[in-house]
């Protein structure tokens, strides 16, 4: 059953990292069904399976945080039997999960001061903050024109066109990911969401680095919603993800290689704002 998740939470690339996160604590609830001989095997067990999805997906933070946090704080409980190990245990899922996702409300609601009024957007690849954030403001009248980037080779952004446009009050302009510099001067600002942040580096999908670049040079600033624990002080590394050539070209190719990174670097001293739930920091 985790093997499963596992294997699933590898091919969930069109997903935010909130329902990845999300998804993998979930899982960890088949071991409550399972029959242990003593509190230690039941740790044990949780701590393997943990290990196993959180390998699925590495450069995930808000899944290795939640997993781990649901580790730590079992683990640490002071319990006498394996039943209330396991009754601690489905609280903690409970609990972090919920935090997952009102983190990522908090986060939203956060954002529509910074989007009130009629604006000009462009935001590149799917962000559930983002949307979220969008339908907040328009709910409370905001009206927005905004330029949703395809997102390629997977062409994620086309997946969140569709959704953007579903929105009253969102006017989408679905655009190439090379365009976005073309666009950029029409906008009042770039807003994307967010892997994560460490050490001063914002980790997204790939794409994300040209457009904040471009936007700095055009004077449009660059703003970026998430979840405070997608930032990242300490004992994270990030791994980046190279995916199938076959993305990029499905004939095969023999002459010349393929890279096909899935997430870029971009330097927070390119960013203007970060919203968390946290509240809203300028740098």
């Amino acid at each position: 059953m985790i093997d499963e998740t596992a294997e699933e939470i590898r091919r969930m690339q069109t997903h935010s990292s909130s329902a990845v996160a999300i998804r993998a604590t979930r899982a960890l609830e088949a071991l409550l069904d399972r029959e242990y001989a003593s509190i230690e095997e039941f740790h044990t067990a949780l701590d393997q399976n943990a290990r196993v999805l959180r390998r699925s997906n590495p450069s995930h933070a808000s899944l290795q945080n939640a997993l781990r946090k649901v580790v730590d704080e079992s683990t640490g409980a002071d319990v006498a039997d394996v039943e209330e190990a396991k009754s601690v245990t489905q609280a903690v899922i409970e609990d972090v999960a919920a935090r997952v996702e009102s983190g990522k409300r908090r986060a939203a609601e956060n954002a529509v001061s910074l989007l009130s009024g009629d604006a000009t957007l462009m935001t590149h690849d799917y962000s559930s903050t983002v949307l979220e954030a969008l339908e907040l403001a328009t709910a409370e009248g905001a009206t927005f024109d905004l330029y949703v980037t395809e997102a390629r080779p997977r062409y994620i952004g086309r997946k969140a066109a569709r959704e953007f446009a579903a929105v009253d009050g969102v006017d989408v302009t679905l655009i190439t990911d090379a365009a976005g510099g073309f666009h950029l001067r029409e906008c009042d600002r770039l807003i994307v969401g967010m892997d994560c942040i460490v050490d001063d580096v914002l980790y997204n999908r790939v794409g994300t680095f040209p457009l904040a670049a471009a936007a700095n040079q055009c004077d449009v600033p660059v703003t970026v919603l998430g979840a405070a624990s997608k930032i990242i002080t300490q004992g994270f590394v990030f791994e980046n993800e190279f995916r199938s050539e076959s993305e990029v070209m499905l004939e095969p190719t023999t002459a010349f290689t393929v890279s096909n990174p899935a997430y870029d670097e971009t330097p927070i001293e390119l960013v203007d704002r970060i919203v968390t739930d946290d509240g809203v920091r300028s740098d």
